[in-house]
């Protein structure tokens, strides 16, 4: 028998092998069905001039594969709406999840000297995190060099990808980072800001004693109804997946992942390298039971692979780290950051993909150009999690920065959204594992309050 628990997992499993099933239905109805000029009247309209004819079928056939992206894409929309509310009532819960369980936490700790220890240790775990992540994003690139056997065309030099550059530079990091108003970036779901605030905030609450012990219980009060609200909020999880799953499959189909077979295994392998090689060594030295650990969390990492959103896993993601053992102060106080701080997926991703494209255009990126890179996404990868499309639009920003064609960016475009749920996935997971980190680093001994 599941436990209430096991049967939404097992729920979310069926949606997303439904979606398949009806996505590739709909994709193959829709590609069998599209209407095709014939033949015959190409010849009369070339006259049997060859060329004039060879012309007609090129601009024919791209008329037609227009016409059918964007049949596939409407229909997409259809299912796309399924998801759309769900991750929609995700967001509707994140600025109030986040603010109360951060003041929460913060209140708890007490004092500047003690959430200054915990920044400081949760700020180098996090740098050392990221360069394990950007390291071994090249290494993976460099070592099976998937640009270079990618059997697909290239995209014209001319092409638009339709993601801009991220001009990361100081004055950007503190506009986003810093909040100039706390009703803005809480409308916005701008995490980090609301992160900065909650922090002056919780510290005043806990300084002035008993005049702050209302506030800090109202706090309390509203985490718990965020939390019930969650719960809620839940049981969208299957309808969310299987119209997200859905939509992909209809406008991608299943052929699009046989140009794409080698990139994807270079990339899965390396994320899963990265969870069961680096994050489990990083558990096991520190005595952290990894596989506990995922337990707990194995929820939120599928629903963060189904929806390629590793947002939607969040408010699930602090609710079962504090069962697995973690106090709410350092769940509550490192959670938030990590979103903005410690998206190992994601950061992974930004150091693959730019060399990938690269090797793809035949580029040679020098050692040193490599380890430039490496060094300037350490800084302009943090408080990425507010632009949509981060990881896509840092990218754009390096190839722009080591003269790389940005029309390279079409090649990830057609499977990015897959590409995205291993990210989205791995970010949590990376995330829970730096909560019990920093957990271990202040002697917490991380004793599961309840079976799962």
């Amino acid at each position: 028998m599941f436990s209430k628990k096991n049967r939404l997992i097992t729920i979310i499993i069926i949606s997303m092998i439904l979606g398949i099933i009806l996505g590739y239905g709909i994709n193959r109805s829709l590609t069998d069905n599209s209407p095709k000029i014939e033949q015959s009247y190409i010849k009369q309209l070339s006259k049997g001039n060859l060329k004039v004819e060879k012309q007609l079928v090129t601009t024919i056939a791209k008329i037609e594969k227009d016409n059918l992206k964007q049949a596939k894409k409407k229909v997409a929309a259809n299912y796309s709406i399924l998801s759309d509310i769900f991750l929609r009532l995700i967001k509707m819960i994140i600025a109030p999840l986040v603010l109360s369980v951060l003041v929460m936490g913060v209140a708890k700790v007490g004092d500047f000297k003690s959430v200054g220890r915990i920044g400081g240790k949760t700020i180098i775990y996090f740098t050392f995190a990221t360069l394990l992540a950007l390291s071994l994003g090249l290494v993976i690139v460099n070592l099976f060099e998937p640009g270079h056997r990618i059997s697909l065309e290239m995209p014209d030099v001319n092409a638009d990808s339709g993601v801009k550059a991220n001009a990361q530079d100081a004055k950007n990091f503190v506009a986003h980072v810093v909040p100039d108003s706390i009703i803005r970036v809480m409308a916005e779901n701008e995490i980090l800001p609301i992160v900065i605030f909650a922090l002056f905030f919780g510290i005043a609450a806990a300084s002035i004693g008993e005049q702050g012990k209302p506030m800090i219980k109202a706090m309390d009060s509203l985490s718990h109804i965020m939390f019930k609200v969650t719960n809620f909020v839940m049981s969208f999880a299957p309808i969310g997946v299987f119209g997200a799953i859905t939509a992909v499959v209809i406008q991608q189909g299943l052929d699009v992942l046989s140009g794409y077979a080698y990139l994807m295994a270079c990339f899965f392998g390396g994320l899963l390298f990265f969870v069961f090689g680096i994050l489990f060594s990083i558990c096991l030295i520190l005595r952290i039971n990894f596989f506990s650990l995922l337990s707990h969390v194995k929820e939120p990492i599928l629903l963060a692979f189904s929806t390629a959103s590793s947002e939607s896993a969040m408010p699930k993601t602090i609710e079962q780290l504090e069962k697995f053992g973690i106090s709410n102060r350092i769940v509550s106080f490192v959670l938030p950051l990590g979103y903005s701080f410690n998206l190992d997926g994601s950061i992974m991703y930004m150091t693959f993909a730019t060399v990938f494209i690269a090797q793809a255009y035949g580029i040679d990126m020098s050692m040193a150009d490599q380890i430039q890179m490496m060094l300037i996404l350490l800084i302009t990868s943090k408080g990425m999690a507010g632009v949509p499309r981060a990881s896509l639009v840092v990218i754009a920003g390096m190839l722009s920065m080591f003269h790389i064609p940005g029309e390279g960016l079409l090649l990830l475009l057609a499977v990015d959204q897959i590409l995205d749920m291993g990210r989205s996935a791995t970010n949590v997971v990376g995330n829970a594992v730096a909560s019990a980190v920093i957990a271990k680093w202040e002697g917490e001994k991380l004793t599961p309050k309840t079976h799962i």
